[in-house]
């Protein structure tokens, strides 16, 4: 998202021929250079837009609302106009000492003419664009603020400090834009900051909460986006899903096109439960308007897949913008790996795409709840996120993948979302455990069902269960059988070792791994292959589970929960062309197992399987719920304690704790290390990693490193297998270094990390 080239004079000639201060105009900008009125004019036209996009915002009075919005637009960057500053951006010398600009804008936000209401939350919003009211109370206090802990102040007054601002330029600079001055009066700035920091704390228990948590968020988006260049934003309503009906639609697809509110849909899987919820979609933005549209899965494979198949059929706006954008922790990866297949490839190319799309200009964006959890944690600048929520859609796919921790987080966000935000929510599934189901009827409080028919699920009839007795790797030389006969296989490991000896054990020549332990550039090279779906034998872990659009004549497994398991069928037969094709499951674990699956779980599991194989073997799409509430008639008592837990302490954190200007101390990637493993580069590979860095090409570095599990991580730490080495390279003539986690095992292209194979740095 590159900033625009505004049309405007350039700094030489906005200084003029004389050099003084009263022939140049005020700036807000420089590189290129921008005027303050040329500033305020593009937030406005942003204001417009949001105005357009967010009909459906939770406040009592909307066109108050949007008013005051322009209202602090124009104010929000007043104090730039400071004469220090102003030489500062004209490239001069100059004594500005890296004050805050917002400060100096209280001096206009106080002096103008807004009614009292608006002017106090104009002026929170204005003082806090940038900064928590706590910095900027603590700037403020060290600045001018004499005290027997504090005698030391600078020479200045915030009122001498005041002289220097180009009043009668900016004043009617803001007159053009609507706001009048009043008087002329200095405020006592440590005093103001204080009230607004005080009514910052008290604000989750007062009426106008929201009001100022989106007006601090709507001021973010507006300013940030006209920063960038912005100068549109897409409808939802724009985008067409006339593609959905290209065939006849079924019983359920045909209720979402007229059922409004919550919706919980239950279907099996390949019923398009993808096209139900855009038929849904079409229908709310017909009855309610417009929205922004937030497509969540778990899984980053899910997300490219989904991403690459809409992005297809949305096409692009009039503008040229795409209408689909994604966001994961991955995507860097994503898209260095789509630009070299375009021959364009560019570090900057990729920074400017990830921003666009993590800006609300896309209107339908497919994420990880993750990118939506992390707001309501009250990271910094959350107020921006949580604004984009209002009056929006949230549509939930595979929700019950979710360990009970995660559940509890995102059952917290479902109950902001609809009781604050006005948020809508379709969740579909093709499994859910019914005390799941009703967690999340709980939070979301009223909605509608809408199930398949019957006579749809009896046409699903796609897999057969066969339970095999002892342990898969005991079944080589049958398997084997198989594959000779020409047979599509595919085999399920619970882990990367057992998948690794496994695939070591297959006699063919066409065959492929797939498991979490590839770097990001290996396992780019593997799905690309299996894109071209001629792949004989797979061999895999739970990576298959959520991999590509794979469809295979049998499956082995290695036992699992009944929900992995029907994620493992899903992939053979997919399309229902085959018949009935046979999936094995050996009913004995490796003891590793015992760290992936609940062992209470998987024993229910086979003993559903049996029956299953018992009453005539064909798995029936419409048992399955029963037999999902056999296996997970609740949590255990471990995973119950987890996520009461979680949940009672983010609720009471969102309750008590979520105040717009008011920020955690986590850093957005202290909150994502709480959801995954670490990175760690193989010893090998670190000539290739030093070339990278050497090159400037970081995200290609990066595709290098290989998660492991925090435990694994830990336990390798601290025996020294895994330990940090530095790694120099230049940039601007100046040194610079990038630390890296190595971690002493081998690495095969073909198998990934190798675990149990130590290896050593060359130079270590």
């Amino acid at each position: 998202m590159g900033k625009k080239l505004i049309s405007i004079c350039t700094i030489s000639t906005l200084m003029n021929s004389d050099s003084s201060n009263t022939k140049r105009q005020v700036l807000a900008k420089s590189e290129p250079a921008v005027t303050l009125s040329q500033h305020i004019s593009d937030c406005l036209t942003i204001v417009k837009y949001l105005q357009a996009c967010f009909p459906n915002i939770p406040v009592e009075d909307k066109e108050i609302f949007w008013e005051t919005l322009k209202m602090a637009m124009a104010l929000h960057d007043s104090g730039k106009c400071h004469k220090e500053f102003q030489k500062l951006l004209y490239g001069l010398n100059n004594n500005w000492h890296n004050r805050r600009h917002e400060v100096f804008s209280m001096y206009f936000v106080e002096n103008s003419d807004l009614d009292e209401e608006i002017k106090k939350l104009v002026g929170f919003v204005v003082l806090g664009h940038h900064k928590s009211l706590q910095d900027i109370r603590l700037r403020l206090n060290s600045d001018y603020q004499k005290s027997d802990y504090n005698p030391f102040v600078q020479n200045s007054s915030f009122s001498d400090d005041c002289e220097d601002l180009q009043k009668n330029k900016t004043w009617k600079i803001l007159d053009s834009f609507g706001v009048v001055k009043q008087s002329d009066e200095i405020p006592d700035i440590v005093s103001l900051a204080q009230r607004y920091y005080n009514y910052c704390k008290t604000i989750t228990s007062n009426e106008d909460y929201l009001k100022y948590l989106l007006m601090t968020g709507m001021v973010k988006q507006s300013d940030h986006l006209a920063s960038a260049g912005i100068s549109k934003i897409e409808k939802t309503s724009d985008i067409s899903i006339d593609f959905v009906y290209s065939y006849s639609l079924y019983t359920h697809q045909q209720k979402a096109t007229i059922s409004e509110g919550n919706i919980i849909l239950t279907s099996p899987t390949g019923s398009g439960k993808t096209e139900t919820s855009l038929l849904w979609l079409n229908n709310q933005l017909r009855l309610r308007g417009e929205g922004r549209v937030f497509y969540i899965l778990p899984y980053t494979a899910s997300i490219n897949a989904m991403y690459e198949r809409l992005d297809s059929k949305f096409g692009k706006s009039e503008s040229g913008n795409p209408f689909v954008g994604m966001v994961h922790g991955k995507l860097s990866n994503y898209l260095d790996k789509k630009f070299d297949d375009d021959s364009s490839s560019s570090s900057d190319s990729i920074r400017n795409v990830k921003e666009y799309f993590k800006s609300l200009v896309p209107p339908f964006r497919i994420l990880t709840p993750f990118q939506l959890l992390k707001h309501i944690f009250g990271l910094k600048g959350f107020e921006k996120g949580i604004a984009e929520w209002a009056g929006g859609y949230f549509i939930f796919d595979e929700i019950h993948a979710y360990d009970s921790s995660v559940f509890a987080q995102i059952m917290v966000l479902l109950e902001f979302c609809c009781s604050k935000m006005m948020t809508n929510v379709f969740v579909m599934t093709a499994t859910l455990p019914t005390f799941m189901k009703q967690m999340i009827q709980k939070a979301i409080g009223n909605h509608s069902e809408i199930v398949a028919d019957n006579s749809l699920y009896s046409q699903f009839v796609r897999h057969s269960v066969s339970v095999e007795t002892g342990l898969l790797v005991d079944s080589i030389s049958r398997i084997n059988v198989e594959i000779n006969l020409g047979k599509k296989v595919l085999i399920v490991c619970n882990t990367v070792l057992q998948s690794q000896e496994i695939y070591r054990l297959i006699e063919c020549d066409n065959k492929l791994l797939l498991h979490g332990a590839f770097n990001a550039e290996d396992r780019s090279i593997i799905e690309q292959k299996l894109q071209n779906n001629d792949i004989q034998v797979l061999v895999g872990t739970q990576a298959i589970e959520v991999s590509l659009d794979i469809d295979y004549d049998t499956i082995y497994t290695e036992p699992a929960p009944l929900d992995a398991l029907i994620q493992r069928f899903g992939r053979v037969n997919r399309k229902r062309k085959k018949g009935v094709c046979v999936c094995h499951v050996f009913d004995t674990a490796n003891e590793s197992d015992s760290f992936i699956y609940d062992k209470e779980s998987v024993e229910k599991t086979l003993l559903v399987l049996r029956q299953i194989e018992q009453e005539g073997a064909v798995i029936h799409e419409q048992d399955l719920q029963k037999y999902i509430d056999f296996v997970y008639p609740c949590y255990s008592t471990g995973q119950q304690s987890d996520y009461d837990l979680t949940y009672k302490a983010l609720r009471d954190s969102v309750n008590e704790g979520l105040r717009p200007l008011n920020y955690d101390e986590k850093s957005e990637e202290d909150f994502y290390e709480q959801f995954d493993g670490a990175k760690v580069l193989p010893v090998s590979l670190v000539s290739r990693y030093e070339q990278y860095i050497s090159d400037k090409q970081f995200i290609k570095a990066e595709g290098l490193l290989v998660s492991v599990t925090k435990r694994r991580f830990a336990g390798m730490y601290s025996k020294q297998e895994i330990y940090r080495k530095s790694f120099a390279y230049e940039k601007n003539d100046n040194v610079k270094t990038d630390v890296c986690l190595l971690i002493k095992r081998k690495y095969d292209s073909e198998l990934g990390l190798l675990l149990k194979e130590p290896d050593q740095e060359s130079n270590d």
